[in-house]
């Protein structure tokens, strides 16, 4: 039996991201009182005494780390915080983590011996990463230089990942002390999704893929941290070999109804502008 949800209050981080946006607005649409943090209202996930404010008083919590959930950061911030959520009565709390990532499994773990009812959420790569993100502007540009070779994606909405979460967050028991894993419908490379990027654009876009250290070279060429830069070379020589190319049925299992396919998502953000120059 789902839970009474009147009353039911949800702090939902990265609230103004791509997944928290989503969530903040179909816990609202379930009925649910959400409470948006982001470093816009105050919340910083790397300063602990902005946590309580956020905390007391919420019911329950979605966490999304906006550096990547196998880092050495998500897997500190997240065990404080959820030891602190349950200490201030958020005893709910599921977190976003990464479908076929060896290196999210610390993070996990710290979530699990939080002494919090947990849920964890691992998702395939999204399909808003093509429209929101670092890889637009090569899109806007034209071309997607990516380090995934022609491995095969189920690359998922991510509003389905907020129907999921939303779900099991009104869910009762059902889903405590489980992991969760979804996907969307179908497999395509990332050159596949590019070209139905390109129809639903009505443009000629070109996937052009690179070697994972030399994508690696141009981050850091373009600024970024070696530090950082080398992590996401690692990340992407494991996440993209293939390990990942299957499907599975999660958001079937939660909400009864298939995952949305991405021509539709293609389609839909083709229309609102998302890779117009």
């Amino acid at each position: 039996m789902a839970e009474n949800k009147r009353d039911m209050t949800v702090l939902v981080t990265g609230a103004t991201g791509r997944t928290g946006s989503r969530v903040a607005r179909a816990a609202r649409a379930a009925g649910l009182t959400v409470r948006a943090a982001s470093r816009a209202t105050g919340f910083d996930w790397e300063d602990a005494s902005t946590w309580a404010a956020v905390l007391r008083g919420a019911d329950a919590a979605y966490l999304a780390h906006p550096t990547d959930v196998g880092s050495p950061a998500a897997t500190k911030a997240v065990g404080e915080l959820a030891r602190a959520a349950v200490e201030l009565g958020a005893r709910r709390l599921v977190l976003l983590s990464a479908r076929g990532e060896d290196l999210a499994g610390p993070t996990e773990e710290a979530l699990r011996t939080s002494g919090a009812d947990w849920t964890i959420v691992r998702a395939a790569w999204f399909s808003q990463n093509f429209s929101e993100g670092p890889l637009v502007e090569g899109l806007r540009q034209g071309e997607l230089v990516f380090p995934a070779g022609e491995v095969r994606e189920p690359f998922i909405d991510v509003r389905d990942i907020a129907d999921v979460v939303v779900a099991v967050l009104t869910g009762g028991e059902r889903y405590t002390g489980r992991e969760l894993t979804v996907t969307g419908p179908r497999l395509l490379s990332f050159r596949e999704a590019v070209a139905e990027i390109s129809r639903a654009t009505g443009g000629e876009l070109v996937y052009t893929p690179v070697t994972a250290r030399s994508y690696g070279d141009t981050l850091a060429g373009s600024g970024m941290p070696a530090e950082e830069a080398g992590f996401l070379v690692g990340l992407f020589e494991s996440l993209l070999d293939g390990r990942n190319s299957h499907l599975s049925d999660g958001v079937r299992q939660v909400l009864g109804r298939a995952p949305r396919d991405f021509t539709d998502f293609a389609r839909e953000a083709a229309a609102a502008g998302a890779w117009k120059a």
